[in-house]
């Protein structure tokens, strides 16, 4: 098939690709390169001649692109076969090779930017009329920018790269229709470029793409190679660079694999690197990486090796809210059922920084790590003693009132590791607590109910507290209720010890039984549940037996 005579750009092409191949049998210098340029040169017009035949070719730029490219590769070939055919070699013969490799080497590179022009759709898409939807007009601009980005030089691909933030920046719509039209993959090759200013934009546009929910699969789906690819910036790319990575990887480390593949690369390492010492927007992402990579127990080695509580701690010291927010939630998950962290958290000063950062809080919502934390230091004696001295009980009782469900309940279960003892317990009797956890008990949440009974259960240890929770116009049948076995994911033995705690009171009895107790109770016996028949057959009788110890 001949090229349109009509199509002047095509036609010249054709004309010196045939000029060429008339010419290189004549060489005798180098013949085997000429013969591989021979052969490309073959491929290329096999090239042309499919990009011709699109009806938009003579007017998409990108195709005028690819072709004044193939032209000025194409000269440079035409002069260098005229010096070849001089048996003297006037440049030498190291210079000639030089250049012909050159040559092999953009016919190599126009191939596959014409492959990749072939392959797309964007020869398909006309111009984008004005009643056209917007939809329509994103998912063109996409196809038009992914082919870009995979063709011609390096200063136009990061015109196009530009241009793909700007469209990613204006809308989560367009990062999922962007997406959908294959970005992700092309993306990630683009962290191999030599470009620095190529690379630190195209993990811009990753981290863009990974924060909408909708395509993140995406982006997991890359796997070890996109991971590899962070994991190096986060070692030697620019402050900007690695908060971008630091972003992309807060969703991929949820993963188990994933962060196992991390915490095996080093990367737990990168990352207490930039809590020391990145920019304040790369630290916060750093350690929010590092929260989630936490929460695998077999990960926890890799931070305890780095010195990471003392990194953590440092940045609680001294960094923006959000980072200290995300390094409480990292220490979070790292000391729970470790008495040995915690102790470390106390001796390094960690109560004192708990304290600061929950005295400045930005806002209610980002006080849950911290009651969380408190909760979990609480659990260890000694410790819980030190943290009532400095004053967390008067910090605590507001926050079992506040309207952010996640801080009523780390609340909740705070109160019941703090109340380990007597004195303490009547403490929180008197300043309060006992009706906002009564409450709790109707709360939103299984999670917050179970909680709030929890709590209640260890308070009413005390006598004193018994008799307030007792004036408590819903405590008892809010309890009652939460013996309801259709009540899934909820511990029965907290309503059951709660409600025990009061039975002596003729008053309290009649009203459990009024709510329904007895029924719920023989259900929980079947059930296995404990102390459910000891407060059933007290129930029963009217009285009670060796329910609690009296003093």
């Amino acid at each position: 098939m001949k090229i349109p005579p009509e199509n002047d750009q095509f036609s010249l092409s054709n004309d010196r690709i045939s000029s060429l191949l008339d010419d290189i049998p004549l060489i005798n210098n180098f013949k085997g390169k000429w013969s591989s340029i021979r052969a490309k040169l073959s491929d290329l017009r096999t090239q042309l001649i499919d990009v011709s035949e699109f009806p938009n070719s003579s007017s998409n730029p990108l195709s005028v692109d690819f072709l004044h490219s193939v032209l000025k590769a194409l000269s440079e070939a035409a002069f260098l076969s005229e010096k070849c055919r001089n048996p003297e070699l006037s440049d030498g013969k190291l210079k000639t090779q030089s250049d012909i490799d050159s040559v092999l080497a953009k016919l190599d590179s126009l191939l596959k930017d014409g492959e990749v022009l072939i392959r797309s759709e964007i020869l398909h898409d006309g111009a984008v009329s004005s009643s056209s939807s917007r939809r329509e007009a994103v998912r063109a601009e996409s196809r038009n920018l992914i082919t870009r980005l995979q063709i011609g030089s390096i200063e136009s691909r990061v015109l196009a790269i530009e241009s793909l933030l700007k469209l990613l920046n204006e809308d989560d719509k367009n990062v999922t229709i962007a997406a959908a039209q294959g970005i992700v993959p092309v993306l990630v090759r683009l962290l191999d470029s030599s470009s620095l200013e190529l690379k630190e934009r195209a993990v811009a546009a990753i981290s863009i793409v990974s924060s909408v929910d909708g395509v993140r699969h995406l982006m997991i789906a890359e796997g070890l190679q996109l991971l590899n690819h962070l994991l190096r910036i986060l070692d030697s790319g620019s402050g900007f660079a690695k908060e971008k990575a630091c972003l992309t990887l807060q969703p991929l480390s949820i993963s188990k694999e994933n962060a196992r593949s991390i915490g095996s690369r080093g990367g737990i390492s990168s990352l207490l690197e930039i809590c020391e010492a990145g920019t304040p927007g790369s630290q916060a992402s750093a350690a929010a990486v590092l929260r989630n990579l936490a929460s695998f127990g077999e990960i926890k080695e890799n931070f305890i090796e780095e010195n990471g509580v003392i990194v953590l701690l440092g940045l609680l010291a001294s960094g923006t809210p959000l980072a200290q927010e995300n390094a409480i939630g990292c220490l979070c998950n790292l000391v729970a059922e470790d008495d040995n962290l915690k102790l470390l958290i106390v001796r390094e000063g960690g109560i004192e920084l708990l304290r600061s950062f929950w005295d400045s809080a930005p806002s209610v919502h980002s006080l849950e790590v911290a009651v969380e934390l408190l909760g979990l230091l609480a659990s260890s004696s000694p410790i819980a003693e030190a943290l009532i001295s400095n004053g967390f009980v008067d910090r605590l009782l507001p926050a079992l009132s506040c309207g952010v469900l996640g801080v009523r309940t780390a609340a909740a279960r705070a109160v019941h590791e703090l109340g380990f003892c007597t004195k303490t317990r009547k403490e929180m009797g008197e300043a309060g607590f006992i009706t906002p956890l009564v409450n709790m008990l109707d709360g939103k949440s299984v999670e917050e109910k179970e909680a709030a009974a929890k709590a209640l259960s260890s308070l009413l240890q005390y006598t004193g507290n018994r008799k307030i929770f007792q004036k408590e116009e819903k405590g008892i049948v809010s309890a009652v209720q939460l013996l309801d076995p259709s009540i899934s994911n909820l511990d029965k033995k907290y309503p059951v010890s709660l409600l025990a705690s009061v039975m002596i009171s003729s008053k309290c009895r009649k009203q459990m039984a009024a709510a329904g107790a007895g029924l719920y109770l023989q259900k929980l016996v079947e059930m296995n549940v404990d102390g459910s028949k000891k407060l059933l057959e007290c129930l029963g009788r009217g009285k009670i037996w060796g329910v609690f110890a009296r003093s």
